[in-house]
């Protein structure tokens, strides 16, 4: 399982309709065989930035994450909304992790 964390600096006078012109390319990618969960959030303390979580299956999930049709008009759509050149962090997990762990510092009975 491959995991995604991207960081997006939105200028501010898109970040109220961010989310909802990405709407399409995000449901493309939810769409795409391989993809656990493709979720975007907006940083509470900073209304300008919006996080997104991605997870595939594997590497050859996420490989053909990028090199689908909808890829690239999907960041070519972000690009004159972002303030600055957005952060990522990639993590291979293995092919034995295939999801989500209880979290074991906080069990609710």
């Amino acid at each position: 399982m491959i995991v995604i964390t991207v960081r997006f600096p939105v200028k501010p006078e898109y970040a109220d309709t961010f989310i909802d012109e990405l709407r399409e390319p995000t449901q493309a990618v939810r769409n795409e065989p391989g993809c656990l969960w493709y979720d975007w959030a907006r940083n509470v303390e900073d209304p300008n930035e919006f996080i997104l979580t991605e997870g595939y299956v594997d590497a050859e999930a996420g490989s053909a994450h990028v090199n689908s049709a909808h890829f690239k008009p999907g960041l070519e759509k972000m690009r004159p909304m972002l303030a600055a050149t957005p952060r990522i962090i990639f993590s291979d997990l293995g092919p034995e992790r295939t999801g989500w762990d209880q979290m074991g510092e906080l069990q609710i009975d």
